[in-house]
């Protein structure tokens, strides 16, 4: 019964050591969402950047090679454009919809 005693005051008396542990375990995955989320942010932006270059270095190219098509091209290069910038905002609404 002594040993029952004893294992029940150990244990309540690292409850409330517990509940700090919990604490900062909760803090920190506050962090690391953070972090995570400003990452997400970055490779968004960086990426709707790489993509916004290559359409426009591609209808430059276009238009050098034929340049009566320049008026179609630059149609094509506004409509990509306004794609690659649809899925950057996609990820900005994902990234602030994560908890």
């Amino acid at each position: 019964m002594a040993d029952l005693l004893t294992l029940v005051q150990t244990i309540s008396s690292a409850l409330p050591a517990a509940d700090a542990v919990l604490d900062a375990a909760k803090e920190a995955a506050r962090g690391s969402v953070a972090i995570g989320k400003g990452v997400a942010y970055g490779a968004a932006g960086g990426g709707a950047g790489i993509g916004i270059g290559l359409v426009v270095a591609a209808m430059i190219n276009g238009m050098a090679r034929q340049p009566e098509q320049t008026s179609n091209l630059r149609t094509m290069m506004f409509i990509g454009i306004a794609f690659v910038e649809l899925v950057f905002l996609f990820g900005i609404v994902l990234v602030y919809t994560l908890n």
